[in-house]
C-alpha cells in the first residue's frame, strides 16, 4: 500500500472506506494546486460525520450520549499564507469563500461561509497573536444536512487546519484551558454554540443552542466502539466494542434540517424548552443547578419534585404539558434507556438492546416531537425488514436513521428497507441514499498524502 492508504488503515479505516478517502484527498490537493498554482501542502486532515446511537437533545442538558464516529467524513488540505486571510475551495462544486483571522468579521448566516468565517473570527479573539492565514480545500462523502453532523465536522475540520498553522498547541492560553481531547471538544462545541469556554471568552456561533455531542463523537471516539458520555462538562463514562459481524446501515431521508436554515427554529425551540425546564425548577427549589441532570440527580425524589413544579408552571410562552414532555423525553433517554442499554449491548442482549432503542425512538416521537414521517417510517421499516435496532438521529425535523444488521445480511437489508421507502415516500425516496459503516476513527492528522 502506499503511505496514504497506510496511513488510513492505521486510523480504523476499513479497506472499502479507504479508495474514496484517496480519491478525496487527491482532489483536494489539485483543487488548491489549481487555485494557487502551488502544489505545497502543509497540512491534511480526515475528519469525520458522527452517529448518535442514543442521546437525543440530551447533551446541552448534561445528559448522555452513545456515540460513535462515521467512516464518512471530510478530507482536507491546508497550506500557510503570508497575512491572516483564510481561502476555502469546496474541490467537488469549485465554490470557495474568504474570510480572515479577524475578531471584528461578520459571518453570514445561512451559508456555508457562515462556518469557516465563526471558526476565524473565534480564533482571532481567544487567540490574539495568532497571525498566519491559510489556503484551505476540502472534499466530503458526508452528506450535507443530514444528521451526520457534517456543519461540526466541517467547521473542525477548518479549525484543525488554522490551529495547525498556527502552532495553536503551544498558545499558553490554548493550553491552560485545553488539556485532553475531551477539553478540545468542550471548546470546539463552544465556537459553534457561541458559548465560553473557560477563560476563552465566547461569540455569536452559528445560531444553534446546541451541546457538545456531535463535537466529542468527532474528536474522541474510537474506531469498532461506541463510546458512552455524559456532558457539561465532556466525560467518558464507557466504551463498548460494537460486536464483530455486525455493520451500522444509514439512510438518509432525503428531508435536508440545516441547523442554520429552516430547521434551526425547530431545533432551537427543543434547546428552549430544556432551558425553561431547569429555570422552573431553579425558581421552584431555590437552587442554582446548571444542567437538567444534576437537577434530578440532586435528590432521591427529584423527579417527582420536578413534575410537580411542571404541573404547576404558568410559563407565558410553553404550556405546562410541553415542559412535563421535554422533561420526561429526556429523563427517559439519559437516566433510564441508555445505561440500560449500554449494559445489553455489552452483555451481548441484542433483543433487550433493540427493543430498548425502540424506547427511545417513541419517546422522540411522542415527547420530544423532532420527528418527521419519513424518519419514522425509516425506523419501523428497518425493524421489519430485520433491523438488530433502528433509531432517527441528529437534531430531527429530517436527516438520517440509523439501523444495525449482520453485515453478511447488508445488501438483502439495504434494498429491502429502500424498497418500503420507495413506496411509502417516492418524493423523498428519490433524494435519499443508503450506505453502509463500522465506528469510524476520531479526527486526524494525515502525515503522508503521496
Amino acid at each position: 500500500m502506499v503511505p496514504l492508504a497506510e496511513s488510513l488503515a492505521a486510523m480504523g479505516l476499513r479497506p472499502e472506506a479507504i479508495d474514496g478517502k484517496r480519491d478525496r484527498f487527491r482532489a483536494a490537493a489539485s483543487a488548491l494546486a489549481g487555485r494557487t498554482g502551488d502544489a505545497r501542502i502543509d497540512a491534511a486532515f480526515f475528519v469525520p460525520g458522527r452517529i448518535e446511537v442514543l442521546g437525543k437533545h440530551t447533551d446541552y442538558a448534561g445528559g448522555r450520549s452513545l456515540l460513535c464516529a462515521a467512516e464518512r467524513g471530510f478530507c482536507l488540505v491546508a497550506r500557510a499564507r503570508l497575512d491572516r486571510r483564510i481561502d476555502v475551495i469546496d474541490a467537488r462544486t469549485g465554490e470557495s469563500t474568504q474570510t480572515a483571522l479577524d475578531a471584528n468579521i461578520e459571518p453570514v448566516r445561512g451559508r456555508w461561509s457562515n462556518y469557516p468565517a465563526t471558526v476565524a473570527r473565534r480564533v482571532a479573539r481567544n487567540f490574539p497573536d495568532a497571525g498566519i492565514g491559510a489556503d484551505i480545500a476540502f472534499a466530503s462523502d458526508l452528506p450535507p444536512a443530514s444528521g451526520l453532523s457534517s456543519s461540526s465536522a466541517f467547521m473542525i475540520a477548518v479549525f484543525l487546519g488554522i490551529a495547525h498553522l498556527n502552532g495553536l498547541a503551544n498558545d499558553t492560553r490554548f493550553r491552560s484551558a485545553i488539556g485532553t481531547s475531551e477539553d478540545l471538544a468542550g471548546y470546539l462545541a463552544t465556537i459553534e454554540n457561541g458559548n465560553s469556554f473557560g477563560t476563552l471568552a465566547g461569540d455569536r456561533g452559528v445560531g444553534t443552542f446546541g451541546g457538545s455531542e456531535d463535537h466529542t463523537a468527532i474528536v474522541c471516539c474510537r474506531p469498532g466502539t461506541l463510546s458512552q458520555y455524559r456532558f457539561a462538562p465532556v466525560q467518558r463514562e464507557l466504551e463498548i466494542g460494537l460486536p464483530a459481524g455486525l455493520a451500522f446501515v444509514i439512510a438518509v431521508s432525503g428531508v435536508v434540517a440545516e441547523k442554520t436554515g429552516a430547521a434551526l427554529a425547530a431545533y432551537n425551540r427543543a434547546s428552549r424548552l430544556a432551558v425553561r425546564v431547569l429555570e422552573a425548577w431553579n425558581a421552584a427549589t431555590g437552587r442554582a443547578d446548571q444542567t437538567l441532570e444534576r437537577a434530578t440527580t440532586s435528590a432521591p425524589d427529584a423527579v417527582a419534585r420536578m413534575c410537580d413544579v411542571l404541573n404547576r408552571s404558568t410559563d407565558p410562552e410553553f404550556p405546562a404539558t410541553a415542559l412535563r414532555n421535554r422533561f420526561e423525553q429526556f429523563r427517559t433517554e439519559s437516566q433510564d434507556i441508555i445505561p440500560t442499554a449500554s449494559e445489553a449491548l455489552r452483555a451481548g442482549d441484542l433483543t433487550r438492546f433493540g427493543l430498548l432503542v425502540d424506547r427511545s425512538q417513541e419517546a422522540a416521537e411522542k415527547w420530544l416531537g423532532n420527528q418527521i414521517a419519513e424518519t419514522v417510517t425509516l425506523a419501523r421499516s428497518a425493524r421489519q425488514a430485520g433491523a438488530v435496532a433502528a433509531s432517527a438521529f441528529g437534531a430531527g425535523f429530517g436527516g438520517s436513521v440509523w439501523a444495525i444488521v449482520p453485515e453478511d445480511e447488508v445488501p438483502r437489508f439495504s434494498e429491502a428497507w429502500s424498497a418500503a421507502y420507495r413506496a411509502a415516500h417516492p418524493e423523498a425516496a428519490s433524494r435519499a441514499t443508503f450506505f453502509r459503516t463500522r465506528p469510524g476513527p476520531s479526527a486526524r492528522r494525515i502525515e503522508h498524502l503521496s
